[in-house]
Formats: C-alpha cells, sequence, structure tokens
C-alpha cells in the first residue's frame, strides 16, 4: 500500500482541496498522511524524513509569483536532502502552471479535472499522459470505468469530412467513452440500394454514409485520445447486411434493433409489419450467436407514441425476454427519462423500477443486463439555457437507477443538431451532475406514492402478458404472437392512430404525473376494463 504525505505549503492555509484529494484516495486504498497547511519548506523535509512517503502531495493556491518562489526553494532542498519521491501538485489554473514549467511532479491537478480523472490516476491510468490502455469490449469497458458510468453520444453532422472532425475532437477529449455514429435516413433506408435515394434529403438527420469505407474512416478517427468504443444506429431495413457490416468496420459496441419498428407501424420503412418482426429478431440472433452486445429500442419508441405506462412497461419486459430467447448474452437496457412530456420525475423513477424490475429477473450466467439511461429529447425546451436544465435534472434523478451507461443528448438538439462544442459542453454538466447525486441520493423506492405506482404497473403488465398468453403462437415472443398482439389492440398507442397498421384506439393521458389508459370521460381504466371494451375477449 502507498503512502502519501500531503499538506498546502508556504502561507496557504486552504485545506478544502487536498484533504479531498486524500479522501478519494483512502477510497482507493492508499495510506494518507495530512500535515497541515502554512508549512515551510524545512517543515516539509521534517515530516517527509519522519513518515518515508511514497508519494508527496503538495498544494498551494496563492498566485503565480510567489508559487514559481516557493517551487524553486523547494527543489534546492529537495537536492541538497538527496530525496527523491514521487510528487503531485494541486492549485489554481495559474499555480499549477507553474508547477507544470517546473518539471518537478508526476501529475498536476488544476481542479479542471472530474473525479473520475483523479480516480483514475490514483489507480494508475495517468490519461493525461497517455499511458493507458483502453478496453474494447462493453463489459470490460464499464468494468474499467466502475463505480463511474460509461458516457455515450452520436455525431452525424451534414458532410463526411465534419463528422470524421468531429469524432476526432470527441475521442481527443476524453470525455465520452462510446461514439455512436448518427447516419442519414437515406443510409438507413437505402444503404444497400444508393439507387433508391432522394439525393436533396442526403445528410437529413445524419451524416451521409455511402460505402464502407465511410464507416472505416470514422473508426480510425476514433483511435486517440481515451480510443472510445464505436456503435452505429441500425437501419431501418435490411438488418442483417448492417450488423455484419458495422461489426467488420466499427467492432461494433453494441447493436440497437427494434423488436416491431422500422416498418408499417411507424413508417420509417415500407416493411411489412409481420416480416419486419421476423427479420428484425434474425439480426437480433445473429448479434447474440457473435457475443455482440445487443439493445432492443422497443420500449421508448411506443412511449415516443403516447402510450401508457403499463403498455411501455410491458414491451421493455417483452423485449428483454426476446433478447434471452435469441441467444443475446450482454442486453443494455434503455430506460428513457422525461417521456412523455409531463411525466414526473417520482413517477418516472416508479416506471423505471418496474421496468428494471422486470427485465434484471430474467438475469443469469448467460444473460447479463446492462443498465442505461437517457433523457427525453421531447421534453427539451427550445430555449438553451432551459434546455442545460432539463438535460441536468432528469440525469440527476436518472442516477438513482444506478446506471452503467449514460446516454447523453446535447442540450441543444431541439433545435439542432449538435457539435463537439455542445456535446463537451452537455458532458461536462451531466458529469457534474451525476457526480453530486452520488453523494447520495434519498431511497425512492421507500417513497409510498413510488412503490405503489412501481406494483401497479408491474400488475397492468402481468395483464397485458396474459391477454398475449391467451392468442400466443410458439412463444410469447415470437413475431407471430407480437404480430397478433399489435392487430387484437391489446399493444396499441394514441400515436399510432390513423397512420398504422396497429389499432390506435386507446386514449391516454398523463395525470398526476403518470400516463394512463382513459375512457372517453377522461376516466383511468385498468387494464382489464380497456380490454373489455376494445371488445378483444373477456377476461375474468
Amino acid at each position: 500500500m502507498d503512502k502519501i504525505l500531503a499538506g498546502a505549503i508556504g502561507s496557504d492555509i486552504h485545506t478544502a482541496g487536498i484533504l479531498n484529494f486524500l479522501g478519494l484516495a483512502r477510497k482507493e486504498g492508499y495510506e494518507c498522511v495530512y500535515i497541515g497547511s502554512v508549512l515551510g519548506i524545512d517543515k516539509l523535509l521534517d515530516s517527509i524524513k519522519e513518515v518515508s512517503p511514497d508519494i508527496i502531495a503538495i498544494s498551494y493556491r496563492l498566485g503565480g509569483e510567489s508559487c514559481r518562489e516557493l517551487l524553486r526553494e523547494l527543489r534546492t532542498a529537495l537536492e541538497r536532502e538527496g530525496v527523491e519521491k514521487k510528487m503531485i501538485f494541486g492549485g489554481t489554473v495559474e499555480t499549477a502552471g507553474v508547477a507544470r514549467e517546473s518539471g518537478m511532479f508526476d501529475r498536476v491537478f488544476d481542479g479542471s479535472e472530474s473525479l473520475e480523472e483523479v480516480t483514475g490516476y490514483l489507480r494508475g491510468r495517468d490519461e493525461a499522459g497517455g499511458t493507458v490502455e483502453y478496453p474494447q469490449g462493453l463489459l470490460e469497458r464499464i468494468a474499467f470505468k466502475e463505480p463511474f458510468p460509461l458516457i455515450r453520444h452520436h455525431i452525424g453532422l451534414q458532410t463526411l469530412e465534419e463528422t470524421e472532425l468531429a469524432v476526432k475532437e470527441l475521442a481527443q477529449s476524453r470525455l465520452l467513452d462510446i461514439i455512436s455514429l448518427a447516419p442519414d435516413q437515406n443510409c438507413q433506408q437505402w444503404f444497400f440500394h444508393p439507387e433508391n435515394m432522394v439525393r436533396s434529403e442526403d445528410g437529413a438527420g445524419g451524416a451521409p454514409f455511402r460505402k464502407r469505407e465511410d464507416f472505416e474512416r470514422m473508426y480510425e478517427a476514433s483511435r486517440r485520445g481515451n480510443y472510445p468504443l464505436v456503435r452505429s444506429y441500425s437501419g431501418t431495413r435490411e438488418l442483417l447486411k448492417f450488423s455484419l457490416l458495422f461489426k467488420e468496420t466499427l467492432n461494433n459496441a453494441w447493436a440497437a434493433i427494434p423488436l416491431t419498428w422500422y416498418s408499417q407501424l411507424d413508417g420509417r420503412s415500407d416493411r411489412e409489419l409481420l416480416e419486419a418482426i421476423r427479420e428484425n429478431q434474425s439480426a437480433i440472433a445473429w448479434n447474440g450467436g457473435r457475443g455482440i452486445p445487443v439493445e432492443i429500442n422497443e420500449a421508448h419508441q411506443w412511449a415516443l407514441r403516447y402510450c401508457h405506462d403499463a403498455i411501455e412497461v410491458t414491451m421493455a419486459y417483452l423485449a428483454a425476454m426476446a433478447a434471452k430467447r435469441l441467444g443475446v448474452k450482454v442486453y443494455v437496457a434503455q430506460y428513457m427519462m422525461n417521456t412523455p412530456p409531463g411525466i414526473s420525475p417520482s413517477m418516472d423513477i416508479a416506471k423505471s423500477l418496474a421496468k428494471k424490475e422486470l427485465i434484471e429477473s430474467l438475469k443469469s450466467e448467460s444473460f447479463i443486463p446492462v443498465t442505461m439511461v437517457r433523457p427525453g429529447l421531447m421534453s427539451f425546451p427550445a430555449d438553451p439555457h432551459m434546455s442545460m436544465g432539463q438535460l441536468v435534472s432528469s440525469l440527476f434523478t436518472a442516477s438513482y437507477l444506478q446506471p452503467q451507461i449514460v446516454h447523453v443528448v446535447a442540450y441543444c438538439e431541439a433545435t439542432k443538431r449538435a457539435t463537439p462544442v455542445e456535446i463537451i459542453e452537455s458532458v461536462k454538466m451531466v458529469k457534474h451532475a451525476m457526480s453530486e447525486a452520488a453523494k447520495g441520493l434519498p431511497d425512492f423506492s421507500k417513497d409510498d406514492k413510488i412503490e405503489r405506482h412501481k406494483e401497479f404497473l408491474k400488475n397492468e403488465s402481468a395483464t397485458i402478458l396474459e391477454a398475449m398468453e391467451s392468442i400466443k403462437i410458439s412463444s410469447l415472443t415470437s413475431p407471430e404472437t407480437i404480430y397478433a398482439a399489435i392487430n387484437a389492440g391489446i399493444l396499441d398507442a394514441p400515436g399510432l392512430r390513423k397512420m398504422s397498421v396497429a389499432k390506435g384506439k386507446t386514449t391516454t393521458a398523463t395525470i398526476d404525473g403518470a400516463t394512463f389508459a382513459v375512457d372517453e370521460n377522461n376516466e383511468v381504466i385498468d387494464e382489464r376494463t380497456r380490454l373489455k371494451k376494445l371488445g378483444i375477449f373477456t377476461l375474468e
């Protein structure tokens, strides 16, 4: 166990920074000896001789010129006494600059570092010095960063050149652990049939990737800084081909594939719904069979169409069950907060806990759920400062779910796509908010209202699954069963009305911060009542 001797030199009385540092060091297993502030150089030398530390940590904040003189005196004294120890300096930006110029210190901290950066250094990972080997598998990267979550953001600018430069800048910043590439809709729908692309829409909604080499180029751009994991949004058709492409060009961190979407259900492709569900499940199985983690981005797609909470919880559970049946070992479970707009933080937590308990009930040696949280873009105000507040408050609350991955959505995205400037600003906000939350949140599961709603949603989800069992074809998660449940209206959302093959007969309303199915009088109805009113069948 290494021993750290620490104190503030000269006439500096400030102690907060160095005491915080020693607190982190103790958590990492260091023996720490604090010798106070206002330390003369002679007293520091006497303490070094007495304690015989492995590391000397000194602090000074009072000014650049006085710091320079103190460090000259310290260097002379250390050389005179023949002291050769690893040394760390902490101070302001000004004094830290002087400390770096001196060349005396193994590491200099100026207060701008994140908690995880300091912790990483204490673990022997000098990210600033570029001496770290960054794991390139998802579970390995999670273990590498614990207890801090991986940070993810997406990037897809108007041109490949802009996107490539952005990937380089984001990797070099070391703030992101995962870069998600965002292809434009032309790419997602017609990459393998470029003759069908609408050229006037090149770059709409993402970057115009047109050939295999474009993805290889982005991956190469990411090979710097902290060597982030790379992945891409899935295509909206020919998902098997995309899965192979992303594996070979990006070492895809994980595949994100829906159960039912990118079909006649939402219009993002013209695939017939049953065939789309079959193709989606084949792509999930292909990735699972090759050890590639999978996210089934299903539940929040229903929430974006204003389904009631019970449907969203059910779809989260169905997706996880399908993933397990299809051979996925590492399952990325995404929890989108603030969706639909109007949901309260307490009911958001209740809904998320209901999902999480159901998903994690499936956990086994061969099925490992990974928790990822993100803010809901629908709730971002157009005003940038209000949107910053929404971003920070959303992920502060979501910290309660103990995420292993945080999907940051830049504050500007209600009005424009994010560049590295807004992404870096947003990530810094989120990291600080989550560091504050890590100091200790209330146990929301002990709140009676949250607990009641969570249990209500789990029970309502069981009723929906009971209904699906009654029409089950093969298995509960088979394409045929899911297709039949949508056709029958068991799975439904008002946002699908008149534009989809779904029934779209269910009406929902957000009441007291939660979203319920309601009748023609806007009165809340439970699932048994809803299914009876739809005339699907009778549940006793």
